[in-house]
Order: C-alpha cells, then structure tokens, then sequence
C-alpha cells in the first residue's frame, strides 16, 4: 500500500510530475512516455503516482488546462476578437498563434500531434475532456470562422474550409529550415506576407457579401 505523504511532499511531487510530463510529452510524445520515467525525478513508486493523476493521459490533461486558458487569452481574446474587421482579427489571430507556437513547445507538439489528444480524449471521462474544450482556442476559432461564414464575411464553401487553410498556415514554421534556404530574414518576411495573402484571400469584399 503507498505510503501517506505531507503537504508539503504531496506539493513537491505533484509539481515534479507536472515538469517531468511537460518534459517527456514534448521530446517523446505521450505513448512512448513511461510511467518509471514520470516518476523517477520525483523518487516515488510508480503505485504512488496514481494518489496524483489517475492516468498518464490525465497528467497530460492536466498540462494542458494549465495553459489553456492563458493561450485563449492571448490568441483569442486579445487577438481574435480584438477588432470588428474580420481581416484583421484573422491576420492578428495568426501572427500571435504562430508566436506561441514558437515559443510554447506543448501547444506545438499538440498542433504537430493530434493523435495524443485524441488519445487523451478517449481514456478520460468525457466531463473532463470538455473542461478544456471550454478552453481550446480551437473551439473558439470554429465558433467565430462558423459565424462569420454565415454573415457572408469569409469565402470558401464551408467553415470546415477556412479553419483548414488556417491550419496550413500555422504548419509552415515546423518546415521552416526548407524555406528561403534556412535563410531566417527571408524566411520571417515570407511568413508575414503569407499571413497578409490569406487574411485577405479570406475575407469577402463587402459588395461580394450577402
């Protein structure tokens, strides 16, 4: 039977668990991740690891609502809709998504790897899953490119569409050392521009609305 812990040790090794996680889901991805491996640096036995997180999908879980909400905030709420003009709230939304794509490296992995999520997903109850569904700037972004879709504001035959040129964009930094020959000046003027060209491609003219 694992033994009890202090306050204090149960605070400590929580918060090791959350760093070795965030950790190894980011350099290995999640089913490579051992549980010997989470619980090592923290020196517990992998039976008391389950008095903190019921699974490993749970730690990932975890990770995840820690930083959801302050990525909405940036992405969404002080980017998206941040202005009315739909053009722009497109083109801010991109630039700040690709800045902490840059610079967040667990959103990064989720973006590169949906398939953990979705794992995550399939092994939690469902009422947990939803509480960062509350928080995903994806559902955010589905709801406003579905809006705006209906008001004539976007072009393409469905939301689904824009979401997945949106999406297209935010992959070209994972292949970034092919573009502009590594060269780091271009490659950032490239992006920018690409940015500018699909914010407006996006957007309906207004005697193009309906």
């Amino acid at each position: 039977m694992p033994r009890g812990f202090t306050t204090r040790e149960r605070d400590r090794i929580r918060q090791s668990l959350l760093d070795t996680g965030r950790d190894l889901f980011v350099r290995q991805g999640l089913r490579k991740t051992a549980l010997e491996e989470l619980v090592a640096p923290a020196g517990v036995a992998k039976s008391s690891f389950y008095q903190f997180f019921d699974s490993k999908e749970a730690l990932y879980l975890q990770l995840m609502l820690d930083e959801a909400g302050e990525v909405r905030t940036r992405v969404i709420d002080q980017a998206l809709l941040s202005t009315d003009d739909t053009r722009e709230g497109l083109r801010r939304f991109l630039h700040v998504t690709l800045k902490v794509l840059e610079t967040n490296p667990l959103w990064r992995r989720l973006v590169t790897h949906p398939d953990e999520m979705a794992a995550v997903a399939t092994r939690l109850d469902p009422r947990r899953t939803e509480s960062l569904s509350d928080q995903n700037p994806a559902t955010a972004l589905t709801a406003y490119v579905a809006e705006r879709h209906r008001r004539g504001e976007l072009v393409g035959d469905s939301p689904e569409a824009v979401i997945g040129v949106l999406q297209s964009v935010l992959v070209v930094p994972f292949g970034a050392a092919h573009i502009a020959a590594g060269d780091t000046r271009v490659y950032r003027a490239s992006l920018d521009l690409l940015v500018d060209i699909v914010a407006t491609g996006l957007t309906a003219r207004p005697e193009h609305r309906v």
